[in-house]
């Protein structure tokens, strides 16, 4: 007989939890999107708020973007958000409403793009010189008069050969590598930038990046990066390093410890823009290679807005083709001259260039 008054009071207790949740799930939220825009910019502002629900008012409400809290209300109250702190991108926003003790939630999404128009840049040829063939280019930056090009060790695209990761000091009229160190085979190095006369290296997979002496390329430091990604192109402000992983965003870093200051997204009126490669510091914007992409484009350092873009796909076609010849890849400005050295992976020739902006 207990038994039975055992399974009762168990079926009991069941059906009245059964009630409960019944009992709430009578009652939804939802984000009125009808008078959302597909797309905003930077600075503009959206207004949050649910939509109406007969018989019950809900008695506060919180919304996040992105999962970050960006503000609540009483009731149902019209929340006003300025997106000047948001990054472009798609922006999910859910909403937390609370009534008697229970919360219950609804998701919403629109997107930031910029609102300008990238201008279209021309260019002029004025040397040709001669780039080590074997160099798969991850970077390059002037210093001083000679430059410091970071090499991986990819395959070659037709014969499988897989070439060698360093960094190294190269004239850059004659080609000459006038110092050299070569990392083990089993990394593949990244992006380089010289800051307080020290060269930064990123490595492909390892996780790290390394610090060399600038006069010796003695290797000093190894940084760990601040979380578990590929480390594409590197530059610098003179202050802060920027790092890029092959997504669309921009990490700006500290330099003694690798840690993440901030981050942007690079973008378009219409799109983000993934695969941002090589990086270079140039008056205070920021010129970029997009990997598989035969173009330079130019964007802000505050929020990625995309302000002009280069062709120049037809660099590819003036160097000696051979079974390995890969994507356009390394650009380095020369303060002295005003113009800007390119080169890609494999490339036996480098390209100083001046940038018509008229």
């Amino acid at each position: 007989m207990k038994k039975y008054k055992h399974l009762t009071f168990f079926g009991l207790t069941l059906a009245l939890i059964a009630c409960n949740d019944e009992k709430k799930s009578d009652f939804t939220v939802s984000i009125d999107a009808s008078s959302w825009k597909q797309v905003y910019t930077l600075d503009e502002s959206v207004a949050f708020r649910l939509n109406e629900t007969t018989g019950k008012t809900v008695d506060s409400v919180q919304y996040l973007i992105n999962d970050k809290k960006v503000g609540s209300v009483k009731g149902n109250e019209v929340f006003n958000y300025q997106l000047t702190n948001e990054k472009h991108g798609i922006q999910v926003v859910k909403a937390i409403a609370y009534l008697n003790n229970e919360t219950f939630e609804n998701i919403s999404r629109f997107n930031i793009f910029s609102k300008i128009q990238p201008a279209m840049y021309s260019y002029t040829i004025l040397n040709t010189y001669p780039h080590d063939i074997k160099a798969y280019t991850q970077g390059l930056e002037f210093y001083g008069d000679v430059l410091i090009e970071s090499t991986g060790n990819g395959e070659g695209i037709g014969t499988g050969l897989k070439g060698k990761s360093s960094i190294r000091k190269v004239d850059p009229k004659t080609g000459e590598v006038l110092k050299i160190n070569e990392l083990d085979d089993e990394i593949f190095g990244e992006g380089t930038t010289v800051l307080n006369d020290k060269i930064y290296q990123l490595t492909y997979l390892h996780n790290e990046g390394y610090v060399y002496n600038v006069e010796t390329l003695e290797r000093e430091q190894t940084l760990p990066y601040f979380q578990a990604m590929q480390g594409w192109g590197l530059t610098n402000d003179g202050t802060h390093l920027y790092m890029t992983d092959g997504s669309d965003r921009v990490y700006k870093i500290n330099p003694t410890d690798f840690k993440m200051i901030d981050y942007f997204t690079v973008s378009l009126p219409n799109r983000t823009v993934p695969a941002v490669n090589e990086l270079e510091w140039v008056n205070g914007e920021i010129y970029a290679n997009f990997y598989g992409q035969d173009a330079v484009g130019i964007f802000s350092p505050e929020d990625g807005t995309v302000l002009g873009v280069l062709d120049l796909s037809d660099l590819k076609n003036k160097v000696t083709p051979h079974p390995d010849l890969d994507v356009l890849n390394g650009i380095a400005y020369n303060k002295k001259t005003n113009t800007f050295f390119v080169t890609g992976k494999n490339w036996d020739k480098m390209f100083e260039i001046r940038i018509d902006k008229n």
